[in-house]
Parts: C-alpha cells; sequence; structure tokens
C-alpha cells in the first residue's frame, strides 16, 4: 500500500476484524499515518472460493469509499501497550521486595514483560551489565523491526539485566541482537507473523565455556545448568518485544504462540563432536567465538536407541523433515523468501542439533557433516502431489514455469528443501541417542563476538 500511495495510487486494504489494531500498528510502523481498510469478518484462509466472495460483496461499499474519498484514519483508538516519556521509573513498597512486585506488576500491566518475573534494570544495575562491553552505551547496534526501534548498547543491556543477564552474557546479546537485525533474516516477517517464530541462538568457540553456556545435559533447559543459556536467550526475546515492539496481539499475529519463544540458546558441545565445529564450517577459525541465529517454528526428537549404521540412522532423521504441516516443507516450489528492499533471496533451512553418540555413529562409519547433509537432501522427499496440496497454485506457477510438467506426474518425488546446505547441524547434548529436529523459516545467520 506505502510504494502505492508513494506513485499516487489510491489504496484499501482487506483486514479481518482480529488483525485491525495489527493494521493500525504496521502503518504507523511503517510510515502511513492515514489509510483505509475495509474490514472483513474473518481471514480469507481456510475459506471456500464462494465465502470469499461472500465477504468481498458486503465489503465493496467500504472499497469504494477507501478508494474515492479523504482519508482520515490516523493514530490508535488502542495502543496494546504502554507509551512512557519519563526517563526514570520509580517503584515503591512496604520494603524492596514489594516495591519489585510493584515493579512487575506495572510492567505486566503495560505489556512490557514476557510474562514471567524480572530483574529491575536500576541505573546502578545497567551500569554494571554494560561493563561487560567496550562498547559505547549509545552506540547503536541495529535498528529492529517491526517498529524501527533503536536499539542501543545501553538499552540492550537493560533487557539483559531485566532477562537476569551477568556483564559476561553482554556481548553474546549483543551479538544476537546484530544477526537478527541483517537482512537475511526478514526480521518483519519473523516478528509479525501468526506462526511461532522462534531464534535459536548457537554458540561456538571459547566465550561458550568462559561463561558456562551449557552444551550437554539439557542445554536447552530447564535448570541451573543452564542458567546462561536460559538467560541469554530470554534477553534477545525482550530486546525484540521492549526495542522492536514484538509485541503479542500488537504486532506480534502469533495463532497459538509456542514456549520456545521464550528463550533457546545453547552452545555447541565441540569437545565431544567427532567434526570440526559448526563455526569452523561457516568458514570462522576455531579460536573466534561466534553467535548464530536460526528462526525455527518448532522441534521435534531425534531419537534412536538401535541404530549404529549411518545408513539407517539417516533414514530415521529424514522422517522429522518431511512434515506437511510445517510451512517450510517443499516451499521451494513457490520460490525463495525475498526482500525487494534488500535484494535478498534465502532458502528455507532447517537445523538439526546431533547428540554425540549419534554423532560418533556417523563418524565411525566415515561420514562428516557433509555427508549427513546431502544424505538427509537425499532421503527427505515426498510426492509433488502431497507438497503442492496446501500450497497456493498460481505462486508455484509464477515461480517454476519449467516445472509445470508436475501436474501431469503427482506422484513424482521432490526434495523437501531446495540443496542439502539447506540442513544445518551442530553437535549438542548429553549422551543417550536423542537429537532435536528445528524446522526453519529462512537461514541462519553467524557472526563472530567482538570481545
Amino acid at each position: 500500500m506505502i510504494e502505492f500511495e508513494k506513485r499516487g495510487i489510491p489504496t484499501t486494504s482487506w483486514t479481518a476484524d482480529g488483525f485491525i489494531m495489527d493494521a493500525m500498528r504496521s502503518a504507523e510502523n511503517f510510515g502511513m499515518t492515514t489509510f483505509s481498510i475495509s474490514t472483513m469478518p474473518l481471514p480469507f484462509t481456510n475459506q471456500s472460493p464462494e465465502g470469499i466472495d461472500a465477504m468481498v460483496d458486503g465489503s465493496i461499499d467500504q472499497v469504494v469509499s477507501g478508494l474515492t474519498e479523504p482519508t482520515t484514519r490516523s493514530g490508535f483508538e488502542e495502543e496494546g501497550f504502554a507509551i512512557v516519556s519519563d526517563p526514570v521509573l520509580t517503584f515503591e513498597g512496604s520494603d524492596l521486595l514489594d516495591a519489585m512486585d510493584a515493579f512487575n506488576r506495572t510492567f505486566i500491566d503495560w505489556k512490557w514483560s514476557d510474562g514471567l518475573p524480572l530483574v529491575p534494570p536500576t541505573v546502578e544495575r545497567v551500569e554494571r551489565m554494560l561493563q561487560g562491553t567496550i562498547l559505547p552505551p549509545q552506540e547503536v547496534i541495529a535498528r529492529l523491526e517491526p517498529g524501527f526501534g533503536i536499539a542501543t548498547v545501553e538499552k540492550i543491556a537493560a533487557n539483559a539485566v531485566m532477562a537476569g543477564c551477568s556483564p559476561d552474557h553482554l556481548p553474546i546479546v549483543i551479538t544476537a541482537v546484530q544477526c537478527i537485525a541483517e537482512p537475511q533474516i526478514y526480521l518483519r516477517n519473523k516478528a509479525m507473523s501468526t506462526g511461532p517464530h522462534a531464534p535459536l541462538i548457537v554458540v561456538n568457540g571459547p566465550i561458550a565455556k568462559e561463561i558456562g553456556l551449557n552444551s550437554g545435559v539439557c542445554a536447552l533447559g530447564p535448570g541451573a545448568v543452564s542458567h546462561a543459556n536460559t538467560v541469554i536467550g530470554r534477553a534477545l526475546r525482550l530486546v525484540m518485544m521492549n526495542v522492536g515492539f514484538t509485541y503479542p496481539g500488537v504486532s506480534d499475529m502469533d495463532t497459538i504462540g509456542s514456549p520456545i519463544k521464550y528463550s533457546m540458546c545453547v552452545a555447541e558441545n565441540e569437545a565431544e563432536s567427532p567434526w570440526e565445529p559448526y563455526h569452523v564450517a561457516k568458514g570462522f577459525r576455531a579460536d573466534e567465538s561466534t553467535v548464530t541465529v536460526h528462526f525455527v517454528y518448532g522441534t521435534c526428537e531425534l531419537h534412536d536407541f538401535e541404530n549404529w549404521k549411518a545408513e539407517e540412522l539417516a533414514h530415521n532423521f529424514a522422517s522429522a523433515a518431511c512434515n506437511l504441516c510445517q510451512v517450510p516443507t517443499g516451499k521451494w516450489l513457490l520460490g525463495r523468501r525475498a526482500d525487494p528492499r534488500y535484494h535478498t533471496e534465502e532458502k528455507e533451512h532447517h537445523f538439526m542439533m546431533i547428540c554425540p553418540e549419534h554423532a560418533q555413529a556417523f563418524h565411525n562409519s566415515g561420514w562428516d557433516r557433509k555427508r549427513l547433509q546431502e544424505e538427509m537432501f537425499r532421503l527427505s522427499r515426498m510426492s509433488f502431489k502431497d507438497l503442492i496440496g496446501n500450497k497456493e497454485h498460481k505462486g508455484f506457477e509464477i515461480a517454476h514455469p519449467e516445472l509445470q510438467w508436475l501436474w501431469d506426474s503427482p506422484d513424482t518425488m521432490l526434495p523437501i528443501v531446495e540443496t542439502p546446505d539447506c540442513f544445518e547441524i551442530a553437535v549438542v547434548g548429553g549422551a543417550a541417542g536423542r537429537g532435536a529436529f528445528f524446522w526453519g523459516g529462512g537461514g541462519p545467520i553467524t557472526k563472530a563476538v567482538q570481545m
């Protein structure tokens, strides 16, 4: 709508009732202070053609009005979260614990909380947190969509305090923020979608051991052994909310939500891996510390207590990838994920956490990481009939005119992702034959940590 309006072409948008506040917030974020919407009782998704026709017919008067009359909609009837201009907030109580309770209740009321108790970001605590970096407090690390919030070092530090981080965690949190701001991540989509996109943080290199990140048993938590993992992952979510304005029900329109959105952070178990570290495979030195962020939809187990041969393990693991109800399954049929503002095109990647026991079994069979990627690509296949069933046919026709012969060959088996390197693989966890598979949205970003 913005691009058409810039060119002098009037627009209106069909918007379902449940998304009106989201539309208003988005328009404001993206610089469109007045705009026209035609409201619909339901989204067009999962509606019959007849049902869509009826809703469109019922809104034609709104469409005509929106295209022919001056737009007057401006501002918000309700923000959905608090806007406070005071630079310093004060909370009082009968004692410090009572004051802390008042702080937490207020932040929940204002929608600034992730729902769990927060540590008050007092001036003293934020200053102590800033000792974890040499960067100046007002240095801008990124501008975070969807609200284009300015993520300064100090703002990141304040959210790290609230999450329970210590100063030595801050460099990882800052690097993770840099990762999600990269155009290839397409943060606007991840932050605003109706899907349960969650940032998965994977840390490599010396810093993981230095700050006590867990790479073994219960690396994804919960528990005291994963304290650093938990608070670092939580800090990134709070930055997305309080700096990027990724507020539930306002910009984040996730249909159901997911517990993995609270926090996901692990270190690779480099010590028990038979392969080169994940970040070395990405082109970094072994002695460099890196942070990888990959937005994922969800996870399932890679369980196998019986097999020790690589072929059998890979065959079983491929079944996790073949899930029609996951967005990225066969999404390459509709073309690549693209952001025209930055001329980026991204393939859909998945992330596999292989436990040391399984990694050693692959190694004993002579398989390295690349061989496992190739076999996962070969084995993770489904019929065209299945893959196209929940996808827009017109989108496939536009994206791949050279593949239209598949309509006459519906049983042709196709890969669920474009290339073998769409399977990201790191060694994580303890003993006893259980890994994790994450269905990904787009690809990961890896950056070196500035110490």
